[in-house]
């Protein structure tokens, strides 16, 4: 089960970000929008099972209607107080040692505001997560076009997704990331504060993307190396038409508050 997953691997990262004395005090909190009881049962007792004895302090979140990926983050996000908070999906896995990197790397580094890891898929591929600002016509062949016209525009795409930048075998950080995504990101307290975290008007897609441009406003944002995850996830395109839908209409929302770009 890939929240079961998570949350272990959550639990040893931050073990290890205590070991290495960069974290002390730490909560984590699980947030269910599933609307189904049962479902937010078992969340809460493969939580409990995999933090038991550690130390960690627990906050559930269930029982209210599905608000949406950055209104439901954001109930966590806002009013914690914490240095650093870490948004993450239930379908990613942190590196024991990603944490400790990641606060590490920032506690040295005051001019970044937000981090983005080096993601690889479940067989081990690197998964280019971090782009460049999007065009609409990176968004049509990213998402919906078939793989010979993908092939097509292999270039443009490779530079959409900073292949040019981001070498998977270097330990070089790269600074000034236009778009983070949502899957994973540590953001400091400081710049949730002056950005408000997501944007409430994103249901689904493109928060991520809307608050990385904002958070690139107010500081530096950087993909990190040794900041380690496998992703599970992704794919609108796959997940059915109600999907494409919220797919269509916050890309549309995102570029009338940002800036329309075609091609």
């Amino acid at each position: 089960m890939l929240l079961e997953r998570c949350l272990v691997h959550l639990a040893d990262a931050i073990a290890a970000a205590r070991e290495r004395r960069v974290l002390t005090q730490v909560a984590v909190a699980l947030i269910d929008n599933s609307e189904d009881a049962a479902v937010a049962g078992e969340g809460i007792r493969l939580a409990n099972r995999a933090f038991v004895g550690s130390g960690v302090q627990l906050h559930f979140l269930n029982g209210h209607a599905n608000v949406g990926y950055g209104v439901a983050h954001n109930l966590m996000l806002n009013g914690t107080g914490g240095d650093y908070q870490l948004v993450l999906n239930p379908d990613v896995e942190l590196a024991l040692d990603a944490l400790a990197n990641a606060i590490a790397w920032l506690d040295v580094n005051s001019n970044v505001v937000a981090a983005a890891p080096a993601v690889t898929r479940p067989d081990g591929t690197p998964d280019f997560l971090c782009k460049r600002y999007p065009a609409v016509l990176d968004l049509l062949l990213r998402g919906f076009a078939p793989e010979f016209v993908r092939r097509m525009f292999a270039k443009r795409l490779d530079r959409y997704d900073l292949r040019d930048l981001i070498d998977p075998a270097s330990r070089e950080p790269v600074r000034k990331i236009t778009v983070m995504s949502g899957c994973c990101m540590l953001v400091r307290r400081k710049a949730i504060d002056a950005t408000g975290g997501f944007d409430p008007r994103f249901f689904l897609y493109f928060e991520d993307y809307d608050w990385s441009v904002r958070l690139g406003k107010i500081g530096e944002t950087a993909y990190l190396p040794t900041f380690r995850v496998v992703h599970h996830g992704g794919g609108a395109a796959r997940k059915g038409w109600r999907h494409v839908g919220w797919f269509v209409q916050s890309g549309m929302r995102f570029y009338r508050k940002h800036g329309w770009r075609f091609v």
